[in-house]
Parts: C-alpha cells; sequence; structure tokens
C-alpha cells in the first residue's frame, strides 16, 4: 500500500499548535505518558495470549526498551506489546481521542496556570501527542500481534501525517521522537542524556510491571563495537500489590523512608485492598514522629497517588482529610484516567469513596493500635493527638470513630491519660454528664477555682489543653449518651457525691444574698452580665464564668486571630456565699448607709476573679492602686 498523507481534524492541529508551543512547563511527563502506554500494551498481549491459544505472539520477554542517540537527536520507546493494526492506527492515533478532543480543549483554555493545564494531559487519551512538546517530528512503527504486516505513522505536527503498511516490523511498538534541541530556560532539557532518562523514569514508573531498558551507552574513546547488557531502570517493586507475607518489613521501612524523607521507621503500616466495580490499593505510614512544620501553613499534605502504576502527584490532598495530613504513603488506583488534574479529583466520585475508606481504615488501625499496643499508641497521641482531634470539627461522619480514639489527660491520674470510655465507666453515681476545663497547661487548669468544687469531691475533671480543645469541644455535644460539659461554663450545682444541690439550699441562699447580687451588677454595670452565687467554689471568693452558649474568651481570641470578627461576649461573676470575704461584705452591704465605700469592693472582688483565671482587669493601674490602698489600711 502506497504512502497515504491525511489532514489532521480542525481540533486535532489546534491541539497540536497548543502543545508545540509550549503551555506545559513540566515537559518531562511525555516520557511517563509512553511508557504508559507500553504497559497497557504488554498488559494486554499478556490478557489476550491467556485468552487464544493460537495467537502467534512470543510473550516470553514481555518489556519496555528505551534507546537515546545523543548525535542523531533521536529518543525511541520501544515495546514487544499487543501492538496497532492499521486500521487501528488511523482510527486512534490519526483522530486524538476524537470522542474528547473538543472538551480537553475547553478544559485547556480554561486552566488557570500550568500546572492545572499540565495536569490534563492523558485524561482524553492524548498522552501520545504530549510527544510533540520536545520532538519536531514523530515516527511509528507498530505490528499488532498475530498479524504478518505492520503500519509506519509519521507526522512533523503540523496539520497532517502519513501513514503506510511497511513488512518485516517486529510485534509492538516503536515510537521514535525526533527532539528538539535542548532549551533548559524553556524547561525542555536534553533528553538523550542517560541520567534524565533515569530520573524520568525512576520518578513516574518506578513500579510498572514490566522492565524498562536502556542500553548504556558506549564510553569516550570506546570503539571497540561490543554489545553492551541493557540496564533496567525501574525496581517493578510495587509493595501494594504484594501480599504482606511476601514483603519484609525492612522493604515497608524503606519504601516509607523514600517517600516522605523521613530518616527514622514508621510507628505503624496501613495496607488496604479495595476489589469489586473499583479496584485499588493503599498503603500508608504513620510516622513515629510529627514533622516541625506540621502545623504551619505551607505544610505539604496528602500521600502519593499512581494509576495502574504510573506515578500521577505527589501530594495528592483529596485523598485524606486534613486531620490526617500526616500520614504518607501511596495509592495505586485501577480505574482512574491517567493523570487527572487536582481540579478533577475535588469531583470524582472515586476518589470520594477512596477518600471515605482511607480515612476509616486509618482510624481503625489506630484504634487496633490502642488495644494491641499501648505503647505505640502512647507515641502516636503525643505526637498527633492535637491535629486529630481537628477532625471532631470538621469530620462529622467520623467523629464517633474520633473519639473513640482519643485520649486526655484527667484528674483521675497525673501522668496516664484517659479515654472517653474509661471515663464514662469511673463516673459517679448520679452523675449525669463528662466534665471538663481548657487552659493553658495543666497547672493552671488545676489551680483555677472552676476546679475546687470538683476537686473535693473527687469527681474527674478532663484537662485540655491544646489549642483545638476550644473548638472542638464547642462542636461535640456528647459522648455516648453524656452531655459534655464545661466546668466554667453555665451553672453547676453539685453536693455529695455529684448529685445536685436541694432546690430549698439554693432558694434559701439566693434570698439571703439577693440584695447583694443586685447591688453587685449595679455598680460593675456593662463588665459583667449576672453576678450569681457559686456552687463551684469552696475556697475563692469568686470566679468568672461563660454562660452555657457563650464563647470563651480563649476561643473568641482564637476566632479574632484568624480574622474573624467576633462579638465580645458578657462574663458572669459567681460568688462564694462560704467565704468570709463575700459573707462580710454582705453584711456590711446590709448595715452600713455609706454604700458608696464598698463600691471599690465590688471592683476588686471583680478584678480578683479575672486574674484568677489568668485575665487582665481592665484597668490595671487602677486595681493595683485600689489594693495597695486596702492593704495600707490593713497594716
Amino acid at each position: 500500500m502506497p504512502t497515504e498523507t491525511f489532514e489532521f481534524r480542525v481540533e486535532a492541529r489546534q491541539l497540536l499548535q497548543l502543545m508545540i508551543h509550549s503551555i506545559y512547563s513540566n515537559k518531562d511527563v511525555f516520557l511517563r505518558e509512553l511508557v504508559s502506554n507500553a504497559s497497557d500494551a504488554l498488559d494486554k498481549l499478556r490478557l489476550e495470549a491467556l485468552r487464544d491459544d493460537t495467537l502467534d505472539a512470543d510473550v516470553s520477554d514481555l518489556h519496555i526498551d528505551i534507546e537515546a542517540d545523543g548525535e542523531a537527536r533521536t529518543l525511541t520507546v520501544r515495546d514487544n506489546g499487543i501492538g496497532m493494526s492499521y486500521d487501528e492506527v488511523a482510527e486512534l492515533i490519526g483522530t486524538i481521542a476524537n470522542s474528547g478532543t473538543a472538551k480537553f480543549l475547553e478544559q485547556l483554555r480554561q486552566a488557570d496556570d500550568a500546572a492545572g493545564a499540565e495536569g490534563l494531559i492523558g485524561q482524553f487519551g492524548v498522552g501520545f501527542y504530549s510527544s510533540f512538546m520536545v520532538a519536531d517530528e514523530v515516527t511509528l512503527v507498530t505490528r499488532r500481534a498475530g498479524e504478518a504486516q505492520g503500519t509506519r505513522w509519521s507526522s512533523r505536527g503540523e496539520g497532517t501525517y502519513t501513514l503506510e503498511t511497511v513488512d518485516g516490523a517486529p510485534q509492538g511498538t516503536t515510537i521514535t521522537l525526533h527532539l528538539k534541541p535542548a532549551d533548559p530556560e524553556n524547561q525542555l532539557h536534553d533528553y538523550t542524556s542517560p541520567w534524565k532518562l533515569r530520573e524520568i523514569v525512576k520518578r513516574y514508573s518506578d513500579f510498572i510491571t514490566w522492565p524498562i531498558r536502556m542500553a548504556p551507552q558506549a564510553p569516550v574513546g570506546d570503539d571497540d563495537g561490543a554489545a553492551r547488557e541493557p540496564e533496567t531502570l525501574n525496581s517493578m517493586k510495587a509493595l501494594w500489590a504484594r501480599s504482606r507475607d511476601e514483603v519484609k518489613d525492612e522493604e515497608y521501612h524503606e519504601l516509607y523512608k523514600h517517600i516522605s524523607h523521613d530518616w527514622q521507621d514508621p510507628l505503624e503500616t496501613v495496607r488496604l485492598q479495595a476489589e469489586g466495580t473499583f479496584e485499588y490499593q493503599a498503603l500508608l505510614f504513620i510516622p513515629s514522629h510529627a514533622p516541625h512544620d506540621l502545623f504551619t501553613q505551607g505544610y505539604k499534605r496528602g500521600v502519593q497517588l499512581y494509576v495502574k502504576r504510573v506515578f500521577i502527584m505527589d501530594d495528592c490532598e483529596a485523598l485524606l482529610p486534613p486531620y490526617l495530613r500526616f500520614v504518607k504513603g501511596v495509592v495505586d488506583a485501577q480505574d482512574l484516567s491517567l493523570n487527572v488534574s487536582r481540579e478533577i479529583l475535588q469531583q470524582d466520585r472515586h476518589i470520594q469513596l477512596m477518600h471515605r475508606r482511607l480515612a476509616k481504615k486509618v482510624l481503625s488501625c489506630v484504634k487496633d493500635m490502642m488495644t494491641a499496643a499501648p505503647d505505640r499508641y502512647a507515641t502516636f497521641w503525643r505526637e498527633f493527638g492535637a491535629v486529630l482531634k481537628e477532625g471532631l470539627v470538621t469530620d462529622a461522619e467520623n467523629r464517633d470513630a474520633l473519639l473513640a480514639v482519643s485520649s486526655f489527660a484527667t484528674t483521675h491520674d497525673a501522668s496516664e491519660p484517659t479515654t472517653l470510655k474509661q471515663y464514662v465507666e469511673r463516673m459517679k453515681d448520679g452523675q449525669d454528664a463528662v466534665y471538663y476545663m481548657t487552659g493553658d497547661s495543666r497547672d493552671s487548669i488545676e489551680n483555677s477555682p472552676h476546679m475546687e468544687a470538683f476537686r473535693d469531691r473527687g469527681i474527674e475533671v478532663l484537662l485540655l489543653t491544646d489549642p483545638v480543645d476550644e473548638v472542638w469541644t464547642d462542636a461535640v455535644a456528647e459522648f455516648d449518651g453524656k452531655p459534655l460539659r464545661s466546668v466554667a461554663k453555665g451553672e453547676i450545682a453539685l453536693d455529695g457525691d455529684g448529685e445536685e444541690k436541694p432546690e430549698e439550699s439554693r432558694e434559701k441562699q439566693n434570698e439571703e444574698y439577693a440584695e447583694l447580687l443586685t447591688w453587685m451588677k449595679e455598680q460593675l454595670g456593662e463588665d459583667i452580665k449576672e453576678v450569681r452565687l457559686s456552687s463551684r467554689l469552696t475556697v475563692s471568693p469568686a470566679c468568672l464564668v461563660s454562660d452555657t452558649n457563650d464563647l470563651t474568651p480563649a476561643l473568641e481570641n482564637l476566632y479574632r486571630a484568624m480574622g474573624q470578627d467576633v462579638p465580645r461576649a458578657q462574663r458572669i461573676l459567681e460568688l462564694n456565699p462560704g467565704h468570709t470575704l463575700v459573707k462580710s461584705l454582705n453584711r456590711a452591704l446590709r448595715e452600713r448607709t455609706d454604700r458608696d465605700a464598698l463600691a471599690e469592693n465590688a471592683e476588686l472582688l471583680h478584678g480578683l476573679a479575672v486574674l484568677a483565671e489568668g485575665g487582665r482587669p481592665k484597668e490595671p493601674a487602677r486595681f493595683t492602686q485600689l489594693l495597695a490602698e486596702r492593704l495600707e489600711r490593713a497594716l
């Protein structure tokens, strides 16, 4: 058959021009695409040979060859796979993914930047044409397994291509690129350089099933013409695709160190293999220590994404929620489009399924660690507990699972943290809530006036000192049917073993101090929301609490630090009716006629409550002056 010349469709010509004029910043991906296509061809031949015993095809040494010629400026990628017939070449190669080219061009033009654009290669079957980013001319010679005649396709990417049949073509497909001159400033590297080819294959195609071979170049001055043993560039060791029994822990650890750049072994290895309508494999690692930049804005999170062992993305954020950003590893999907863009990943249904499944698998692994390896779990929680608790705010679907694997410092034990389940099991008779308090440190919480009644009555309190605790406790209402209550918010009336104080006793005290409470509110004005008697105080004269549904001062400050303008909530001043200072003030208010002289006492009492919780009086200079005068009178 004579050589025939054809014209590309209009859309195909436009696409070629976009590629040739360097819309893609990372031109290395062309080799990944060619190797991936070659790998697919080898897979298809192996499957076809199993189905058809009469297929006249050599499957004894399936592989991919890469051959570079620096003098001729050519790069050849060859496979001995299934190959293509003349009609297949005309249909598949000549029309450039005829079903998707228009849509591809539309998304290509809408891409915000080069990185977003290059992520679209391969999605619509145009990976082969990425060759024109680096080549002035591309020639393809192919022969389908079982057929006698081959086909040659050739084009300079200028709107036309040629097709002809050839005799003597080897089984499989050979693609020869006549390379453009190297232009480092335009990210156009020397693709005849052996070290560059090794780098690209190692990065993108290291886990391809089939060997990728390259004949070593002869040393300078060596003209003996002797054949040299080809070098295999890829490891072919996709550990996630092998059964657990076939892989040593040392191999897992080596892979972890390779992808995470960590020098220590991982704390835990998590394997997952999903089969059915959507197949994928995952090999995840929980590090043994938190990176120093875990809480910084620029922290790179996510795991490596592969499609059929072809590397797609380094930090795929869509696969795991932000609160698991410390997890490293590999996910290899079978049915995703090759090199889907980050924008498409966010909307892909399969990605969303993997996202949910992977999160649940990691949390399940942590739960198993709690019971089977308490020491390792203690290390995990010490290093990553603060970030994991972010999920209590952002991931309502997995909130119960997160609560089950969380542990907290507690007044029950000075050194050992407790789980919420253990806390509930230890609750006193009559206690109907899980009590907690947030603060800067364990010491500041334990010495807080809010803790006095709980300490005296032996009621356990969770001591929460991470900044995120202020947020998640506001979002989580209960655990196992028990409400979570802050000891520094709302009214808490305790007596005996956690039972509420009888109503009659509270009413009697309120009547006795009613005049003082009203007068204190008048004196303090807008500084407070309410003045009331307290059941949480046993030693201190007063304390400030937040209303049940109000933000705490720490949470207000946290929101403001994030740029959110939130109104400042008024606090409630609680007085200890059993304290001598409060009793004396109540008595003096009833007996003395010059109440103006007592106003400073109200101001001092409020300032003491502010200081007790680590705050700062509204007017520090005035507060210290009043306090100095009172001390002077007392001497």
